[in-house]
């Protein structure tokens, strides 16, 4: 499948980091309001696709975006708390989306990743070598286990991911150098990266919240 084989009914042009989630914004209530409607719904998903360990409703839930469109969650979401049951969701699904819209970069950017992070390689667990399927079927794996597996792992295999993509943009930026043809296209991408760790960073504290029981 092509890059251009992504959710069917994008809204908006997908960008990936913590700037592009809050421009979505959006509030269908007051403040309170909507964070009560936040959680509840962020709740009765996971909850739903935990009941009666049905791979076929979890497998529906993995394509939320597809049915629903992002700026749908992202008016639901996109201002809850990084460490918060509906910050992950929101994370984890811009992530599985951005994955979908570009997985020849994802994997380009992964696997340059890989060298050098081997044991966050391991955590993530991606396929070797890792190509523009293997990426789109992890970001599937890592969604799809908030619903049928251990959803700390999960969020762990999803942080570890994003450190990799990280170091792999990292290195991007580091190759293109200080050239001024280059410096906007190296800055841009030294950002994403810092934003992508920012976001395993938020993974991995949401999964020890979970754990200790704490993640709402």
């Amino acid at each position: 499948m092509s890059d251009e084989g992504t959710p069917r009914r994008p809204r908006r042009p997908l960008h990936f980091g913590p700037d592009a989630m809050e421009a979505h914004g959006g509030s269908i209530a007051g403040p309170a309001e909507a964070a009560e409607a936040a959680h509840a719904a962020a709740a009765t998903l996971v909850g739903a696709g935990r009941e009666g360990d049905d791979p076929q409703r979890a497998a529906c839930l993995v394509r939320l975006v597809e049915d629903v469109g992002l700026d749908t969650l992202a008016d639901l979401w996109a201002q809850r708390p990084a460490r918060s049951l509906p910050g992950v969701l929101w994370r984890l699904y811009v992530l599985r989306a951005w994955v979908w819209r570009a997985p020849s970069v994802a994997a380009r950017e992964y696997a340059e990743g890989m060298r050098t992070a081997e044991v966050q390689h391991v955590v993530a667990g991606m396929a070797e070598p890792p190509g523009p399927d293997e990426v789109r079927d992890l970001a599937d794996q890592i969604l799809s286990g908030l619903f049928t597996g251990d959803l700390a792992v999960a969020l762990e295999r999803a942080a570890a991911f994003c450190r990799v993509v990280a170091i792999g943009r990292t290195a991007g930026a580091v190759e293109l150098g200080t050239a001024d043809e280059n410096a906007d296209e190296a800055h841009a991408l030294t950002r994403s990266a810092a934003s992508m760790m920012t976001m395993a960073d938020d993974l991995t504290a949401s999964a020890g919240l979970h754990r200790s029981g704490a993640l709402h």
